[in-house]
C-alpha cells in the first residue's frame, strides 16, 4: 500500500509539529509553544509512536511508520477480499435446489448482506488509517459491482425480477465508473450524497427481494425497488452533468495556462 509519507506535513503545520519534538528543528521557536496537532500533522510528527513502529497514535489513529510498514494485507483489503470470495458463494446459495427454497434464499441473503456492511466498513477504515493501496482501488469498486450484478442477474434469471431492471441498474454502474475513467485527466467527480443514498436504497431493495417474500412485504419491495431505480437514473444523469462541467472546466484551465506561457 501507499501510505502517506512523513513529509506530507510540510509547511506551517509540519512546523508546528516539528516543534514539539525536543531536540528537532523547530526546537529553537517560540519557548512554551504548544504544537497544533491536527490527524495529518499526527502522522508527520516525529513522536515517540513513530519511532516505535507500530504503536497507535493520539486518537487511535496508526502513525506514519506504521501506516509506511503496512501492506497489502492490511484489514481494508481482507474485507474486501472476502466480498470477493461471498460473489461465488452467494451464486451458489441463491439458486441451491432451483432458486426457490426459502432457507437457501435465507442463507444467500446473509451472504449478501455480509458483502454490503463490509463495503461501509472497508472503505471507512481505509480513509480513516490511511491504508489506502493500489489493489484497494481495483478492488474496491469491482467487489462492489460483482456482488450487486451476482444478485441482479440471480434474481433476473429466477424471474423474479424484469431484466430491464437488471439492465438500467448495471449499466448505469459500468456506465459511470468508465465515465469517471475518460475524465480523470481534469479531475474526480465526487460521490455525491444521492449517490450514497442510491447505493443504500439498490443493497435494501435487491436484498428484499432475495428473501422469499410474500404479502405486504413483496408489495414494500417493489416500491423500494421502483426508487432505487428512480435514484439509478437521476444521480447517473447528475454525475454525467459534473463529468462535462469537469471537463469543460479542465480544458478552459489548460488554455489559460498555455496562452499564459506564451506571453
Amino acid at each position: 500500500m501507499t501510505g502517506i509519507p512523513a513529509s506530507a506535513a510540510g509547511g506551517p503545520s509540519g512546523a508546528r509539529g516539528a516543534a514539539s519534538v525536543p531536540g528537532g528543528p523547530g526546537a529553537a521557536g517560540t519557548s512554551g509553544a504548544k504544537a497544533v496537532q491536527s490527524p495529518g500533522n499526527r502522522e508527520g510528527a516525529g513522536t515517540s509512536g513513530e519511532r516505535d513502529g507500530a504503536r497507535p497514535g493520539r486518537g487511535g489513529k496508526l502513525t506514519a511508520a506504521a501506516v509506511n510498514q503496512a501492506s497489502v494485507w492490511n484489514v481494508a483489503n481482507l474485507l474486501t477480499m472476502l466480498r470477493l470470495l461471498l460473489v461465488p458463494g452467494f451464486v451458489a446459495l441463491m439458486l441451491a435446489d432451483g432458486g426457490y427454497d426459502p432457507a437457501w434464499r435465507s442463507l444467500a441473503w446473509a451472504a449478501f448482506a455480509i458483502a454490503m456492511i463490509t463495503d461501509l466498513f472497508d472503505g471507512h477504515l481505509a480513509r480513516t488509517y490511511n491504508l489506502v493501496t493500489d489493489f484497494g482501488k481495483i478492488a474496491d469498486p469491482i467487489a462492489d459491482k460483482a456482488i450487486m450484478g451476482a444478485a441482479l442477474i440471480c434474481l433476473s434469471w429466477l424471474d423474479d425480477l424484469p431484466w430491464w431492471v437488471t439492465g438500467v441498474i448495471l449499466g448505469r454502474e459500468l456506465g459511470i465508473t468508465l465515465l469517471r475513467f475518460l475524465v480523470i485527466r481534469y479531475g474526480v467527480i465526487p460521490a455525491s450524497r444521492g449517490g450514497k443514498l442510491k447505493t443504500l436504497t439498490q443493497g435494501v431493495a435487491v436484498g428484499m427481494y432475495v428473501l422469499a417474500l410474500t404479502g405486504w412485504l413483496a408489495t414494500l419491495r417493489f416500491w423500494v425497488m421502483a426508487a432505487a431505480i428512480v435514484l439509478t437514473v437521476a444521480t447517473g444523469l447528475d454525475y454525467v452533468r459534473q463529468a462535462v462541467v469537469l471537463r469543460r472546466r479542465g480544458i478552459a484551465e489548460r488554455k489559460a495556462a498555455a496562452e499564459e506561457a506564451a506571453r
